[in-house]
C-alpha cells in the first residue's frame, strides 16, 4: 500500500524518493542543525528529551537510531540512557559526517557509530536491538511498510520502537496558526539560512501528507507491533509514537 507521504518528493524528478531525499540532505547537511533550531524556535530539543525519557522503563542496552541525520537523537540518548552501544543509520552520508564530528567532540566514539544504510533493507540480524528510535525521519521513508517490517525484524522480543514526528495540529486555533506558519513563516526563515530552498518547501508538504494519530497507530498494528500508544507535544505540532514487538 502506498501512503500519500511516500509520493511527496523533494525535487519531483524521475529519481526515486530515496535518491532525492539522500541528495537533498547531503546538500543541506552543513546548515541542517542551525535551521532546525530556527524553524522550531528551539522546542525540538524539548521534544527529543521527553521522547528519550519514555525509553527509561525499557533500560535499552543496544539501540538502533534510524534516519539518525546529524546524530542529535543518538547523542541525547547516550547522555540520558547510558546504553552499551548506539548505531545510527542514514542514507545521507553528508548528514552523518556532521554527526561523526559532533560525536567526536563529545568523546562518544566508543558508544555511538554511524553506518550508511536504508531502513527498508537493514543489514543487521534478527533480534539485534533492544530499542529502535527515529526522530523526524519516518516522513522521508520511501516505503513505510517495508521499513517498519525491517525495524520489527531487528528488534528483540519485547523490544520497543519509538519515533518522533512533526504532525499537523488537529484542533483550532493551533491548526490554523500552524498552517500559516508552515506556508509563510517557514519559507522566510529558511531563506535566511539555507541555500536549498526546495528542501524546506518539501518539509510542510510531507508533514501535511503524513499519516498521523489513529491512522499511524493502525499502520503500526498492521505491521506487527503491539501495545501502541502516542503522546502529542505542543498542541499537536509533534507526536511521539511508541510500539512494542
Amino acid at each position: 500500500m502506498a501512503y500519500n507521504v511516500e509520493k511527496v518528493q523533494p525535487y519531483q524528478t524521475e529519481a526515486s524518493k530515496r535518491e532525492q531525499v539522500e541528495a537533498m540532505f547531503n546538500r543541506i547537511a552543513p546548515n541542517y542543525d542551525k535551521l532546525n533550531r530556527l524553524l522550531s524556535l528551539g522546542i525540538d530539543n524539548y521534544w527529543r528529551r521527553e521522547s528519550i525519557g519514555a525509553l527509561k522503563p525499557y533500560h535499552p542496552r543496544l539501540i538502533l537510531d534510524v534516519a539518525t541525520g546529524t546524530g542529535d537523537f543518538a547523542i541525547l540518548a547516550n547522555e540520558i540512557l547510558d546504553p552499551e552501544r548506539i548505531v545510527g543509520i542514514d542514507i545521507s552520508d553528508g548528514m552523518m559526517a556532521v554527526g561523526r564530528e559532533k560525536v567526536k567532540r563529545k568523546g562518544m566514539e566508543q558508544t555511538i557509530t554511524f553506518e550508511q544504510q536504508d531502513s527498508a533493507a537493514l543489514s543487521f540480524p534478527e533480534a539485534s536491538f533492544d530499542a529502535v528510535t527515529a526522530a523526524f525521519g519516518v516522513r522521508n521513508f520511501e516505503n513505510i511498510d517495508k521499513s517498519f517490517g525491517e525495524i520489527l525484524r531487528v528488534l528483540k522480543p519485547g523490544g520497543v520502537f519509538l519515533f518522533l514526528e512533526l504532525t499537523t495540529p488537529e484542533k483550532t486555533p493551533m491548526k490554523e496558526l500552524f498552517s500559516l506558519y508552515s506556508k509563510y513563516v517557514m519559507p522566510l526563515l529558511s531563506n535566511s539560512v539555507a541555500t536549498e530552498q526546495r528542501a524546506y518547501r518539501y518539509l510542510p508538504e510531507s508533514i501535511a501528507a503524513f499519516p498521523q494519530g489513529r491512522e499511524m497507530m493502525l499502520i503500526l498494528k498492521k505491521n506487527g507491533f503491539r501495545n501502541i500508544r502516542l503522546r502529542r507535544f505542543t498542541l499537536g505540532i509533534a507526536t511521539l509514537y511508541i510500539a512494542e514487538k
